[in-house]
C-alpha cells in the first residue's frame, strides 16, 4: 500500500530533484501514531535552518501520521525548496514543496536475535560541518557505498570520512561498547545524526567520541540501529575485500541498550538471554 499527496509528476524544474536541495524524514508510524516523532520534527527544523528553507507548517505534518490506518507504516516526508532560482542560485523567497508518501513495513526481526554480518566500505565520507548530521536529499556517497556489495548475508557497511575516522553504516548509526562504555562516532563533519540515537542518547550514558575503524578490535559488542528496524547487534565484521576481521559473541550480550531503543519504537523489548 502506497499513498501519496502528489498524484501528478514532480515538476522537472523542482530543485530537489535538481540539486539534491531539500531535506527528507523517514518515520515509523504504528496505529497511525509516529514514533519518536519529537526528534524527527527537531531535525527537520534543523535542516531547515540550515538551509534556510522554510519549515512546513506544524498543523501539516502533524495530520499526517494519522492517515496511515492501523498497523505498521513508514511515512516517508520530502521538503524541497521547490522551483525557481538561477542555477545554483537559490530563489528568495523560496516556494518550498512538500511530499508525503505511506507504506507498510515489516522490521527484519531476525536481525534483532540473531546479529548481523557487516563488512568495511571501501568509500570514504566527505567532511562538510554545515551539513553534518541533516538528513539532506543528496545522499549519492550512500548509494555508491551501498553498491560496493550485493552478498545477502552482508547487512551493512561502515563507513568512515576521509581523515579516516568512523561515522556510520550506509543507513544506519553505529554504536559499540568499550571497556564497559556505550561509544558512538561524533557526527559533527559528516553522517546522519538518527533519531534513535538522538532518543537512546537522551536515556543512556552514551560517549561521542572520535576514532578510527581500529577502535572496533577494542569493542566487547557492536550494535547498528535506526528509527526504522531498531538496533541490531553486529556478530561479524569483514574487510572492504570480504575476509573476516572480527567476531563477535551474543552470549552475554548487553541487551540494556536493545531494550531502550525497541521500547521507544514499540518492538518487543524482551528477547535473547
Amino acid at each position: 500500500m502506497t499513498r501519496s499527496l502528489s498524484d501528478t509528476p514532480i515538476a522537472a524544474d523542482d530543485r530537489g530533484l535538481a540539486y539534491g536541495d531539500g531535506l527528507f524524514e523517514t518515520v515509523l508510524v504504528r496505529d497511525g501514531e509516529p514514533q519518536l516523532w519529537p526528534q524527527h520534527m527537531a531535525r527537520l527544523a534543523r535542516g531547515c535552518r540550515a538551509l534556510g528553507i522554510p519549515m512546513p507548517a506544524a498543523a501539516e505534518l502533524d495530520g499526517l501520521p494519522g492517515q496511515a490506518g492501523a498497523g505498521l507504516m513508514v511515512l516517508k516526508l520530502i521538503v524541497t525548496r521547490g522551483s525557481g532560482g538561477r542555477g545554483y542560485l537559490p530563489p528568495s523567497p523560496a516556494e518550498p514543496r512538500l511530499l508525503w508518501q505511506l507504506s507498510r513495513f515489516a522490521p527484519q526481526v531476525e536481525r534483532w536475535e540473531a546479529g548481523v554480518r557487516v563488512r568495511h566500505c571501501r568509500l570514504q565520507l566527505g567532511i562538510q560541518p554545515a551539513l553534518a548530521g541533516l538528513k539532506h536529499l543528496n545522499r549519492l556517497e550512500n548509494v555508491l557505498a551501498r553498491s560496493e556489495w550485493d552478498d545477502p548475508e552482508v547487512a551493512e557497511g561502515l563507513l568512515c570520512d576521509s581523515q579516516g575516522s568512523l561515522v556510520e553504516a550506509t543507513c544506519m548509526n553505529l554504536f559499540w561498547q568499550r571497556r564497559g562504555r556505550l561509544e558512538t562516532p561524533r557526527l559533527d563533519g559528516s553522517g546522519v545524526a538518527g533519531t534513535l540515537r538522538a532518543a537512546l542518547m537522551e536515556r543512556l550514558p552514551i560517549t561521542e567520541v572520535v576514532a578510527g575503524p581500529e577502535v572496533l578490535a577494542e569493542a566487547e559488542a557492536v550494535w547498528l540501529g535506526n528509527s526504522l528496524q531498531g538496533l541490531w547487534p553486529v556478530i561479524r565484521l569483514d574487510t572492504a575485500d570480504g575476509a573476516m576481521q572480527r567476531c563477535w559473541t551474543l552470549a552475554g550480550l548487553r541487551r540494556d541498550i536493545q531494550r531502550e531503543a525497541h521500547e521507544l519504537l514499540g518492538y518487543p523489548a524482551e528477547f535473547g538471554h
